[in-house]
């Protein structure tokens, strides 16, 4: 492709960005298909000879973009919102532009100083303290995963050399995520070594059974190395006491991770920078700049007070990586698993200049407050019931039914494409989820969402 024809087509691609970020609330956000229908559309087998960008692009159109669920919608209401701004996007296409290999400071000295400053801008908004370390890596599953094999090297410092030696047990509550359970598997903990600390009326670590449990394991002779509390729940939002299990994990010599992937962000906001206490005594953190700070994904922002322990987990230099300025620089590689690494500090510098401090937190406020105020709305409606507290901008609610009607509702909402919410399971009764966090969501799609749902409720009250 020539400078010339890349001017061209850029162009035009830059021009549908604009014209999908202005228009995409008329697109349904949930598309109708089902599994094998775009495959089907597609060539079985790739062109031998090299097509021209404009038909290309017109297969992205017409092909590609009916059939994806558009989490860049307003009304995406599922999951976590993954928003993506134009400062971010912007800043993607200049990474994928310059494509640079942070895995050292040598391979890429200006992205290796970018992270480093603007991670510590991010830690300065949300108030850690000064010696937190930070790195960026792909998503909060593999935040996690580092900061528990930290916490691995830290208990067992011989499990570098000779595997695992000791029966190490770790601790996070029945709500926790996944990854860290995933974390544990892919690390040799072992799910039988993995300890669900039940939950109370709030959906809250309870930590007079975190202390019961250690002290049980401790009597039988295993070793408690690593608890994870977590700040923003996946399935409700709560947020576990965290000075409390600090206190715990000081006196017991743990390992204390907080996975603040989803609500970390919302701490920029000064009235709500308490969500955070407790986790200056933490050992690690993650938050995930691409959930609700408007960064297109992927980017996780991991932070550590003791980056030397990482160091030495993850620390494997072949002489080809060698370099003679490795004392005094900081070299990426040596702090994870993967060394090729993209400069996603780029597009979360293009964000933060952008937005600003003031701005963000502007919007992250609205989301709350809308939440909120929905959240009232929904108490006070007959036909349905909030079912979880709403302390950020997730909503878990329920039609006042049968598991079954909730499930036929949800299906009901998502298949009119007006908006697209998800689900959990509270209380062993079936939950809808709403969660507010696109950067230009509205109050009016707030409520065109709560719209489609009381229309969908007519269906299926009959």
């Amino acid at each position: 492709m020539t400078p010339e024809e890349f001017r061209r087509f850029g162009h035009e691609a830059i021009d549908w960005v604009a014209d999908y970020l202005r228009d995409v609330r008329d697109l349904p956000v949930l598309p109708d298909v089902t599994p094998g229908d775009i495959a089907k559309q597609l060539p079985s087998a790739g062109p031998a000879q090299g097509e021209p960008m404009n038909a290309i692009l017109r297969d992205f159109r017409e092909l590609i973009v009916p059939g994806l669920t558009q989490w860049n919608h307003p009304r995406f209401h599922a999951y976590f919102s993954v928003s993506s701004s134009g400062p971010g996007i912007l800043g993607e296409l200049l990474c994928a532009a310059v494509n640079v290999n942070g895995m050292l400071w040598k391979s890429a000295p200006a992205a290796t100083e970018l992270e480093q400053v603007a991670l510590d801008w991010l830690r300065q908004w949300i108030g850690l303290p000064e010696e937190f370390f930070g790195i960026i890596y792909d998503t909060a599953s593999m935040s996690s995963f580092h900061a528990i094999a930290a916490a691995r090297e830290l208990a067992d410092p011989d499990v570098r050399e000779k595997g695992m030696t000791l029966p190490l047990v770790l601790y996070t509550s029945e709500q926790s995520h996944s990854s860290i359970e995933k974390a544990a598997l892919a690390l040799g903990i072992g799910r039988n070594n993995v300890r669900r600390i039940p939950a109370d009326a709030k959906f809250r670590m309870r930590v007079d059974l975190l202390r019961r449990e250690i002290e049980v394991d401790r009597a039988a002779g295993r070793k408690p190395f690593c608890v994870v509390a977590t700040v923003g729940t996946t399935s409700t939002s709560s947020i576990d006491p965290v000075p409390e299990i600090a206190r715990i994990a000081e006196e017991h010599g743990l390992w204390l991770h907080v996975d603040a992937s989803y609500a970390g962000s919302a701490a920029i906001v000064p009235e709500f920078q308490w969500i955070l206490d407790g986790a200056e005594h933490a050992d690690s953190l993650v938050l995930n700049p691409h959930k609700w700070l408007f960064t297109p994904i992927d980017l996780s922002a991991f932070y550590t007070r003791r980056p030397e322990i990482l160091r030495r987990a993850f620390s494997l230099v072949p002489e080809y990586l060698k370099t003679a300025d490795g004392g005094r620089a900081i070299n990426y590689m040596d702090y994870g698993i993967q060394l090729g690494r993209r400069f996603r500090a780029l597009k979360l510098w293009f964000v933060m200049r952008s937005f600003g401090r003031d701005g963000i937190a502007a919007i992250l406020r609205a989301h709350v407050r809308w939440a909120q105020e929905l959240a009232s709305i929904i108490e006070n409606h007959p036909d349905f019931e909030v079912a979880a507290p709403v302390p950020l901008s997730l909503v878990c609610f329920r039609y006042r039914g049968t598991d079954d009607q909730n499930r036929r509702l949800l299906d009901a909402i998502n298949a009119s494409g007006v908006t697209f919410l998800s689900h959990t399971v509270l209380n062993g009764r079936f939950t809808l989820r709403l969660a507010i966090g696109h950067f230009a969501v509205t109050w009016e799609d707030v409520m065109t969402s709560w719209r489609a749902v009381q229309d969908a409720a007519v269906t299926i009250a009959k």
